[in-house]
C-alpha cells in the first residue's frame, strides 16, 4: 500500500504513487523456457485485471520479440542511445500487457557498464507507478548484467527442469544470489515436468541441498517457495512454433493451466 505524505501548502495527506509488484525471472541456464514462463505469466496476470509490464532484460541476446511475433521499430537499445523516448518503447503485446524489448545481437550490453546500471535503474523507476506489477526477463546465468537486474526486483522466480545440468545450475544461482544480495527468500517455477508432483519433489530436493551447502552473507539459509509447476504438454511446442502465447492460443492445455495457477499464487488476495 502507498503510505500518505504531508502537503504542505493543504495540511491534508497526500498518498505517493503505487509502485508495481517487481519481479525478476531468471534461470540458471539457458533453455528451460524462461521467457516462454515470463510472456505467459504476463497473459494470465493480465486477464486477472492486473495492468502487466514485461521488461526484456536479456540484453543482447533478446528473444521475447520472437515469442510474441512482434517486430518492433523502437527498442531499448534506442532509448539507451537518446534516439527515441522511453513512452515510444513501451508496446502493447498479446495477452493484454505491454512490453519493453531489448534488441538483439548487441554486444555491447553483454556486460555492465556504468551506463547499462543508470538506464535500468532509471527505467524501471519511470515506468514502476505506472502498472501494477513488473515482470523483468532477464537472461539466464549469473553474469553481471543478470545479476544486477536481479537485484532491481523485489522478489525473484527461478526457473528449471528436471534435467540434472538445470537443477545444478538452478542451485548455483541461488547460492550467488544468496551470498551476493542477501536473498532471503525465491520463488522456484518447475518446467517441463513429466508428472504431477515432480516440481515439489524438485523444490524440496533442492530445499535440502541449499540447507546443507548455501548461508546467505547476513548468515540465512534462503528459503525457496514452490510457486508452481508447468507440465511437459505438445501444445506448448506449437505455440512456440506459431509465434503465440499458449495462454492465447490454447488457454485449456495442461500447460496454459499449469501457468494460470502460477498466475493465482501470485496475485494479491
Amino acid at each position: 500500500m502507498s503510505s500518505p505524505t504531508s502537503n504542505p501548502e493543504t495540511s491534508r495527506p497526500v498518498a505517493t504513487p503505487r509502485l508495481a509488484r517487481t519481479l525478476a525471472v531468471t534461470s540458471g541456464k539457458g533453455g528451460v523456457g524462461k521467457t516462454f514462463v515470463s510472456a505467459n505469466l504476463a497473459a494470465a496476470l493480465a486477464r486477472q485485471g492486473l495492468r502487466v509490464l514485461v521488461l526484456d532484460a536479456d540484453l543482447g541476446l533478446a528473444n521475447l520479440d520472437v515469442v510474441l511475433n512482434l517486430y518492433p521499430k523502437i527498442t531499448l537499445h534506442d532509448v539507451f542511445t537518446g534516439k527515441a523516448q522511453l513512452e515510444e518503447a513501451i508496446l502493447p503485446a498479446p495477452g493484454g500487457f505491454s512490453v519493453l524489448l531489448a534488441g538483439s545481437g548487441l554486444v555491447e550490453y553483454s556486460r555492465l557498464t556504468p551506463e547499462v546500471r543508470d538506464q535500468l535503474q532509471h527505467i524501471i523507476e519511470t515506468v514502476s507507478p505506472r502498472f501494477d506489477v513488473l515482470i523483468i526477463d532477464t537472461g539466464a546465468g549469473i553474469s553481471d548484467v543478470v545479476l544486477y537486474a536481479v537485484s532491481l526486483a523485489h522478489e525473484i522466480i527461478v526457473v528449471a527442469t528436471p534435467e540434472p545440468t538445470s537443477m545444478t545450475d538452478a542451485y548455483a544461482t541461488i547460492k550467488v544470489l544468496s551470498s551476493q544480495q542477501s536473498r532471503e527468500n525465491l520463488h522456484l517455477v518447475v518446467n517441463q515436468v513429466s508428472r504431477a508432483g515432480e516440481g515439489r519433489a524438485i523444490c524440496t530436493q533442492l530445499q535440502t541441498v541449499v540447507d546443507r551447502f548455501v548461508q546467505g552473507a547476513n548468515g540465512v539459509v534462503p528459503k525457496l517457495n514452490f510457486l508452481g509447476e508447468v507440465p511437459s504438454d505438445p501444445a506448448v511446442r506449437q505455440a512456440i512454433q506459431k509465434r503465440q502465447l499458449l495462454m492465447e492460443l490454447m488457454p485449456g492445455s495442461p500447460a496454459a493451466q499449469g501457468i494460470v495457477q502460477i498466475a493465482t499464487k501470485l496475485t494479491p488476495r
